[in-house]
């Protein structure tokens, strides 16, 4: 008889402790990150691409067709390059924080809480250690290597911050890491690999989160 007692009575005290678990994952983790969030910014990085390579093929059209001021013209078509990744990591930072700040006003959740500033420090220590690197690369105009280094110092930002928030930024962070790795041996094709890390892998993580976390089931 005890023993067929035992696992009813082991009941509550099981989902008591996983209650309690739940509560302190909680309460450890940034848990307000929306797929709405990576989806958008992956659009941005996309729309970005596409701008740039019209840019790029007008400026190589140039070239080998002999116009003697393309070298002058290099320093306007870099400076132009820069003012749109500027301008796409701001659309994506206000588009993402918005629906961050949208998930968590709905899930009554805090934005900003202890778990977000370790999300943010975790994430800054390789986003800012990159940032030098590359401008060093930009300084030696080192250019074919500006792409994978920022896919592979973003994808380790992306693990160092994940063991605070949803574990499947992990697997994003580990994917971006291999594309910037395999883009160090083909340079040449620097913004294609770009457009897939910061885009098409941002919006397909996106959609997989929406799908998990945030999709409302059909009553």
């Amino acid at each position: 008889m005890r023993s067929a007692n035992t696992p009813t009575q082991a009941d509550p005290s099981l989902q008591t402790l996983q209650d309690i678990r739940r509560m302190m994952e909680r309460s450890s983790r940034f848990m307000s990150l929306s797929g709405l969030s990576g989806l958008s910014a992956g659009v941005w990085a996309v729309i970005g691409a596409w701008v740039a390579r019209g840019w790029l093929q007008e400026y190589n059209s140039d070239y080998f067709a002999g116009r003697a001021f393309v070298a002058e013209e290099r320093d306007l078509v870099e400076l132009k390059l820069l003012g749109l990744g500027v301008a796409v990591l701001i659309a994506a930072l206000v588009s993402s924080t918005w629906f961050t700040w949208r998930k968590a006003r709905r899930s009554g959740l805090p934005v900003w809480d202890p778990s977000a500033k370790r999300v943010l420090i975790n994430m800054a220590i390789p986003l800012i250690a990159g940032g030098l690197f590359i401008a060093g690369l930009s300084y030696h105009t080192e250019w074919n290597l500006i792409a994978p280094s920022c896919l592979i110092f973003y994808g380790l930002a992306l693990v160092n911050a994940s063991k605070y928030t949803l574990g499947e930024i992990r697997y994003l962070g580990l994917f971006e890491i291999a594309l910037g790795l395999a883009n160090m041996y083909y340079p040449q094709w620097g913004l294609y690999f770009w457009a897939l890390g910061f885009g098409a892998l941002h919006i397909v993580y996106g959609l997989i989160m929406w799908w998990k976390y945030e999709r409302r089931p059909e009553s």
